[in-house]
């Protein structure tokens, strides 16, 4: 490590966005006096390649396509004259359609929509729910909640909080249309509508890709709107196409602040030094701790409640986009970083115990908001208040853990707007993509995420197997079914369970042995 004292580390290492308000202090990171020289080369490559990115070169060769999210918030650097007209063009519609919607020019059944119904998974769903916790508030046009899995008990959870579905408007979001979590959503919100005798295209948006099956059935059904995925935007970094800008402009948020914050931010992480760059710099902090290996986690640590989801919609962004098992030139490399976190002080009645004395396992990003609140001062005691509080235990969380030879960077941003969201996306969005280039993996692409759902897919089908196999016989074990549709016993065994626990004429015996057990239907 340098020996310069902290006060002088901190100044010597201190990012600072003035015009914006927000600050990277690196100095709590135990780096030494050449790790920027030893990592020099590196770093340049990964501006090289993030520029040859942004200028339209195929970022994501495994899928031969571009990567355009930072045209979305500054449409004059995309590649060609289409493209931008597209962009201008869909935010232009996302707002016509808000304000015709908050008018009641586009009513429901009931009239004016007040609350919006989500259908997502993934980056169709992580970013909005981000956005409206972060943002939203008891005023706004619309009240938000959100259908993000496929749990039967999690939709009706949410249909009994949602209340009169002709005052609700339902926004579909798949690139592909086939994801089955959505479809799963998507049909079974279909079905209470009309139970309710709605139509529920006239209470229906879809955001898809261009004649995607879920494009299909919103023109077929003549939903209300639909607006468009393209196929150089990866939803988890989608937030700022239509996937997230519709949910904002329905909620009545700022998505002309969220934009211009990305904007801003691009435009400080595109300079070249790696010293004025927070995002190379944050980049390079993860190469470090992990060794460039992701040999530690990162543990979010955000002192604001109102972004308790930040971690969550990091999780996704890093994981997603750096957990790989090959680099670009095929090598077995295995790569990632574990994300977690929730938000302070919190955290330091949860595990910020095992953070300073438990395994040394990690690295930690505080995140402090300068504004306390939109309203005057409380003070709890005399002459403090409860932001007072908040900022003590950020700070003495943060040289705790460095006593303890725990390292940690700091994000200061001076209070939680559409701005700052955007900025603050946009930081580790590129963070993201320059991390790729030092390790040299692809941060575009999840071959692993196809796996599951193939994997997903073979279990249903083996449970129509199981249930054709069934009906009409005599009541059979696990392993006897597997070997009349070539099956592996266990996989069989965990369908007949799922099945005997939500079909009411399937009948299950008690056995000593998973193998004794019978199953049958009545």
């Amino acid at each position: 490590m340098a020996s310069l004292s902290l006060w002088d580390r901190y100044q010597a290492h201190l990012v600072r966005y003035d015009d914006l308000g927000i600050w990277l202090d690196i100095s709590r990171m135990r780096f030494g006096d050449d790790f920027f020289a030893s990592m020099t080369a590196r770093a340049e490559e990964a501006f090289s390649r993030m520029k040859d990115l942004e200028a339209g070169a195929i970022a994501n060769p495994d899928e031969n396509r571009m990567v355009g999210h930072y045209w979305l918030r500054n449409p004059a650097l995309a590649p060609t004259a289409d493209i931008r007209d597209e962009i201008e063009t869909t935010k232009a519609h996302i707002q016509q359609f808000a304000a015709d919607v908050h008018s009641g020019k586009i009513p429901g059944a009931a009239g004016k929509f007040t609350s919006l119904l989500l259908i997502g998974i993934g980056g169709s769903a992580l970013g909005p729910q981000f956005i409206a916790e972060a943002l939203g508030a008891t005023g706004d046009a619309m009240t938000v909640h959100f259908l993000d899995n496929t749990d039967p008990d999690g939709f009706d959870k949410t249909f009994a909080r949602l209340g009169n579905l002709g005052a609700t408007l339902t926004v579909v979001i798949s690139k592909s249309g086939g994801t089955k979590e959505t479809r799963n959503g998507m049909v079974e919100t279909q079905a209470r509508y009309e139970a309710q005798g709605l139509p529920f295209g006239k209470h229906a948006v879809a955001v898809t890709g261009p004649g995607s099956e879920l494009d299909k059935v919103a023109e077929i059904g003549g939903w209300l709107k639909r607006f468009p995925m393209w196929d150089w935007v990866g939803g988890r970094t989608s937030i700022m196409s239509a996937v997230g800008l519709v949910p904002m402009a329905l909620q009545g948020l700022d998505i002309d602040g969220f934009l211009a914050g990305a904007a801003a931010m691009d435009a400080k992480t595109r300079v070249g030094k790696i010293e004025e760059n927070a995002a190379m710099l944050i980049a390079l902090m993860w190469h470090f701790a992990g060794n460039g290996k992701g040999a530690k986690d990162m543990v979010i640590l955000p002192y604001k409640d109102r972004l308790v989801l930040f971690s969550k919609y990091l999780q996704q962004l890093v994981m997603e986009s750096l957990g790989k098992e090959k680099d670009l030139a095929g090598n077995i490399v295995h790569q990632g970083i574990a994300v977690y976190g929730n938000k302070g002080s919190t955290d330091q009645h949860a595990y910020v115990q095992q953070l300073r004395e438990g395994v040394p396992n990690f690295f930690a990003t505080f995140i402090e908001v300068r504004k306390d609140r939109h309203a005057a001062p409380f003070d709890v005691e005399p002459g403090v208040t409860s932001g007072d509080y908040l900022q003590g235990f950020l700070r003495g969380t943060r040289t705790a853990l460095y006593e303890n030879g725990r390292d940690s960077m700091t994000i200061t941003v001076p209070r939680v707007d559409a701005f700052t969201i955007g900025a603050l996306i946009a930081l580790y969005e590129r963070a993201v993509g320059f991390y790729a280039s030092l390790v040299n993996i692809n941060a575009y692409h999840q071959p692993g995420v196809e796996a599951g759902k193939k994997a997903a897919a073979r279990i249903l089908a083996l449970q129509g197997k199981v249930i054709a196999a069934l009906h009409g016989a005599a009541p059979k074990t696990a392993p006897q079914l597997a070997r009349e549709v070539d099956a592996d016993p266990e996989d069989v065994y965990h369908v007949l369970n799922h099945l005997a626990a939500n079909a009411s004429n399937m009948l299950r015996s008690q056995a000593t042995t998973p193998s004794q057990e019978t199953f049958g239907f009545r």
